[in-house]
């Protein structure tokens, strides 16, 4: 008797892990929608002279569900670390290619598989790292995540080529990788007319080249 009871058990629990329900998905939807109007309030005011009244407005929401789903203000810009799925792609890589060539691939092969939803949520998030650059408040408020994107990405490259992390090398090919393709996300954010692909794929060929001019 008592061995049916954990199968009575995981059932329950089953039910529990079920994907997102409406309410989960509504609460995702008014974050996004709050994050969206305080990035385009920023961008158009400046981040100083936009106020959570306004952006609550603008996202029609109440001031103080702003403040339940950031904190601070500075919330309202923060940069994920979400480079996993590109990561992911990079170590399924054969061995034989060189890192450089491992995270063209790799960076090419995750965007090209982005849904239009995901390609709009990522243009946001581009859009959120310039104010972040230009913004003294809100790099200081992102450094560690900024700091934490590289170091995921030193990691994978230093697995690959059995150096440290901290490898000065190192440091510099993630360095040299993010200089190649950001200005190619920036543009992409700014007109959603620019070949994300062909650009990433212009940008790390020319890199791969030695950037020769």
């Amino acid at each position: 008797m008592s061995s049916s009871q954990p199968d009575r058990a995981d059932v329950a629990a089953a039910g529990q892990r079920q994907p997102p329900g409406l309410r989960e998905r509504k609460k995702a939807r008014t974050r996004a929608a709050i994050q969206r109007e305080a990035v385009h309030l920023f961008r158009a005011q400046g981040f100083s002279a936009t106020t959570i009244e306004q952006i609550a407005e603008a996202a029609e929401v109440a001031p103080s569900t702003v403040f339940r789903y950031f904190p601070t203000k500075e919330d309202l810009v923060v940069l994920e670390n979400d480079l996993q799925p590109m990561i992911a792609e990079f170590h399924a890589q054969p061995p034989e290619l060189t890192p450089l060539q491992a995270m063209h691939r790799a960076i090419l092969a995750t965007f090209g598989t982005l849904t239009p939803n995901e390609l709009d949520e990522r243009r946001e998030r581009e859009h959120r790292e310039l104010l972040v650059l230009s913004i003294p408040e809100l790099w200081a408020s992102n450094l560690d995540n900024i700091t934490s994107s590289l170091d995921t990405v030193a990691e994978a490259v230093a697995e690959r080529c059995g150096r440290s992390a901290d490898d000065p090398r190192v440091r510099s090919f993630v360095g040299a990788f993010f200089g190649a393709i950001l200005p190619v996300w920036f543009a992409w954010a700014h007109d959603p007319e620019v070949d994300l692909l062909a650009g990433m794929d212009d940008a790390l060929t020319h890199l791969s080249d030695g950037l020769h001019l």
